[in-house]
């Protein structure tokens, strides 16, 4: 007997479109996707279409909270309550560079918490640091940043069990090689940034495992064309997932639409970079300790570098759309395309055997309605 029936207008796949439709959906799963036909419904979201939930990959903060500062379990699910207000139903706390230790009692704080958490769930953790170019540090702390520790990544491996990691890495600096292949080898999802690292240095990291490129264009070696450096070489090999941040600040649009002729869609991951101003208005912020500025939603560091994002993934795949992207292939960057990058096989989809997590949305891709293993955890009226 099936728990519940939800009956809607439109789904996305996210690949493609199929109208009047009901979901089945037994102990939070998707069971079947059928013609609506005269089946009676428990949840009737005609009027909507609905969407897998959003993934968001690589998200260090939201609404006020810091997933690198975090003190308690409660922070990190102020953090997932609120990412369902954007449509966001699984995402990858991402820390900043941090000392050993803090690292070690985030990642903690994240194992023991995350079957607490009742938002968004967490599906990963994310490292963005501390094994990257401090000339290319973007908005991290210098005084923590150092080379690959190997046994330091052991440690965090120990303590994340099943948890999946993505770590991100310059393969330029000393021992980097080592710990991208060891990291591999283990299942450890490896980005490529933060870097300086040349076109040959990239492919090497490649072929060793490295599969995603941190905020690709941003704090990165660019192209030039007698040296094509980290961009090129992350773009040509077919391997590598793309991030990007489309806030329409950190990139340009033509940038923007570039990567996604040059790479193709499906490579495309949409991911905030947010800190914990999104959500929120303008301000005074801290990431990694240090202080940010948030104006007109631009967040900068007092020398004006651009320190994360106040992006939310619902805001990204809008402007996808309003750039001209179909919006099957929008959404699709922000929920099958993520997920694939981390091998995760049961979100991101809407099909048989998927998790029931899902997002209703207006005619306009407005959140209207976010649903967890089936249950409803944010309604916008």
């Amino acid at each position: 007997m099936a728990e519940k029936v939800v009956r809607v207008d439109t789904i996305y796949t996210p690949y493609q479109s199929i109208h009047d439709v009901s979901i089945i959906i037994h102990r939070g799963v998707i069971a079947e996707v059928r013609d609506a036909g005269g089946m009676p419904s428990d949840v009737d979201l005609r009027g909507l279409s609905i969407a897998p939930g959003y993934i968001d990959t690589h998200i260090h903060g939201c609404c006020g909270f810091d997933v690198t500062r975090s003190a308690s379990v409660k922070e990190l699910n102020e953090i997932s309550v609120n990412l369902a207000r954007f449509g966001v139903t699984s995402f990858v706390p991402t820390l900043v560079s941090a000392r050993h230790e803090n690292i070690l009692r985030v990642l903690g704080l994240i194992i023991s918490g995350r079957r607490e958490l009742r938002g968004a769930k967490a599906v990963g953790i994310g490292l963005e640091g501390p094994y990257i170019n401090p000339e290319r540090r973007g908005a991290q702390n210098p005084e923590v940043i150092r080379v690959p520790n190997l046994d330091e990544l052991k440690q965090y491996l120990a303590l994340a069990g099943d948890m999946p990691l993505l770590v991100h890495v310059a393969p330029e600096l000393k021992g980097a090689m080592e710990l991208i292949q060891y990291a591999v080898s283990q299942g450890v999802v490896v980005s490529v940034g933060h870097t300086n690292a040349d076109y040959e240095t990239t492919t090497r990291a490649v072929a060793l495992g490295a599969s995603r490129a941190t905020h690709l264009f941003d704090a990165m070696k660019g192209i030039h064309h007698r040296d094509p450096g980290t961009v090129m070489a992350l773009m040509d090999n077919e391997n590598v997932y793309l991030e990007l941040i489309v806030d329409l600040i950190h990139l340009r649009p033509e940038a923007v639409l570039f990567a996604v002729r040059y790479a193709g869609s499906h490579r495309i991951v949409l991911v905030t970079d947010a800190i914990a101003a999104a959500g929120l208005g303008d301000g005074e912020y801290e990431l990694g300790g240090l202080r940010v500025t948030v104006a007109n939603g631009r967040a900068t560091l007092p020398d004006g570098t651009l320190a994360g994002s106040t992006l939310t993934l619902d805001r990204a795949v809008r402007n996808m759309i309003s750039l001209g992207i179909k919006p099957t292939t929008a959404i699709s960057m922000a929920t099958a395309v993520p997920a694939l990058s981390l091998g995760l096989r049961e979100v991101g989809c809407l099909r048989p055997g998927c998790a029931a997590d899902f997002v209703a949305l207006d005619d306009k891709y407005r959140v209207v309605r976010s649903f967890i293993n089936g249950e409803n955890v944010y309604s916008a009226t």
